[in-house]
């Protein structure tokens, strides 16, 4: 029986409380420069939790306070969940990374890919080499885009309006009838990957894609907070959502989530990208089981070996030395991808002192997590700022130098 998470001892956990701290007091000069209102943290190692740290307020306005069951918009930590979700499928025998999309939706076959605008400004294309697998749509080398720039390509993505679906089959059909943007395999660029995933879980299981992740993931691990909105009785609980200042240092608060609705009702197409509302514990619960290689508590979710495939590098030397993302959304030197996550190749070259093979993500919110199977340690901490070009907190690196000087050797 793989072990639950429980409350534990700093003595258990092998963690000192003078580097606990120091993850509090960067997190705190956050807050007190006005970067955030607040934010909240857990960090386990060995299965124990030993520190759960509220920092600053949800509501700098009303002063309302941060708890460890607030709701926060996770945004792109639903990429892992989404990934695990797929793992499940993989276990059941339904897919492997070699198959092509258009296995599972019929709308992806004989793709071609975008080569410009002609003289009437009507695009041109050329055939796929081949067309995208479902390992490529894990790993964000399928070909496709986020559709969110004013790049010509984004534009056809705008103009068939692919988020006003009537469900996810339609949503995904639309993506496979526009052209790639470039040749399957050949670039890592940040897309809608995630959330055409979330089409071929539903045409797999003949479940909606929120149904199939609380039967097989959120119920059995006891992640009762964590789904695509806030339920009426409880959207009193979902953050202050803020945005940094374009105009200076600070913060502004928003009405309403810049993506993806309100998270206040079902949405139509739920985004396995970046759909989900979770809490801090919920989120801990589900970095754990990866910890534990498919487990926790008893509760089998996936097997050994599909978290190992979920959280081993798939970016070819090629790939990675050639360079790939732009701004936030590159990989950094020392990192690779695994499926739906970053997992880092060679934590010296990264410049982070992490184990090899920790697999990490962030959300848009600023939300981040990682799990560090050399330390047998996790970490997850929410926030609610949603980020801009040039004003990421870096949160997640400072967080982990910091944390790793609360390791105790030997322990």
């Amino acid at each position: 029986m793989a072990r639950d998470l429980v409350e534990g001892t700093l003595a258990d956990a092998g963690l000192s409380a003078e580097g606990l701290d120091g993850v509090d007091a960067g997190l705190q000069g956050l807050i007190d420069k006005g970067e955030l209102a607040g934010a909240v943290t857990l960090v386990a190692r060995h299965g124990r939790i030993v520190r759960r740290s509220v920092l600053g307020v949800d509501d700098r306005d009303t002063g309302r306070p941060l708890k460890t069951d607030t709701l926060f918009r996770i945004f792109s930590m639903t990429k892992p969940v989404t990934a695990v979700a797929m793992m499940v499928l993989h276990d059941r025998g339904l897919w492997t990374p070699e198959d092509p999309v258009s296995k599972f939706l019929p709308s992806w076959k004989n793709m071609r890919v975008f080569t410009g605008l002609d003289a009437n400004g009507e695009p041109q294309t050329v055939p796929a080499d081949h067309d995208p697998t479902v390992g490529e749509l894990l790993t964000h080398t399928a070909g496709i885009t986020y559709g969110s720039t004013d790049e010509p390509l984004d534009r056809l993505y705008k103009a068939v309006n692919i988020w006003n679906s009537a469900n996810l089959a339609e949503f995904a059909a639309k993506i496979g009838a526009l052209p790639l943007a470039y040749q399957p395999g050949s670039k890592w660029v940040y897309s809608l990957a995630m959330d055409v995933q979330g089409a071929i879980i539903e045409a797999l299981t003949g479940q909606t894609l929120a149904d199939f992740m609380h039967e097989t993931i959120f119920a059995p691990l006891g992640m009762v907070d964590t789904g695509f909105y806030a339920p009426d009785d409880q959207k009193h609980r979902l953050a202050r959502l803020y945005r940094s200042s374009t105009t200076g240092p600070g913060l502004k608060s928003l009405d309403r989530s810049p993506m993806l609705g309100d998270h206040l009702s079902p949405p139509k197409v739920p985004s396995g990208g970046g759909g989900l509302v979770s809490t801090l514990d919920d989120y801990a619960r589900f970095a754990q089981m990866i910890l534990n290689r498919g487990e926790l508590g008893g509760v089998r979710i996936v097997s050994p070996e599909a978290i190992a495939l979920m959280t081993t590098n798939h970016l070819s030397d090629a790939l990675i030395n050639g360079g790939y993302g732009v701004g936030a959304m590159a990989i950094r030197p020392g990192f690779g991808y695994g499926f739906n996550g970053a997992v880092f190749t060679d934590p010296v070259a990264a410049g982070l002192p992490v184990g090899r093979g920790t697999y990490e993500w962030d959300g848009a919110a600023g939300t981040w997590f990682w799990v560090d199977f050399e330390n047998d340690l996790i970490f997850v901490g929410m926030i609610q700022r949603f980020e801009i070009s040039g004003k990421m907190t870096n949160a997640q690196q400072f967080t982990q130098k910091l944390l790793a000087d609360a390791i105790v050797p030997g322990a």
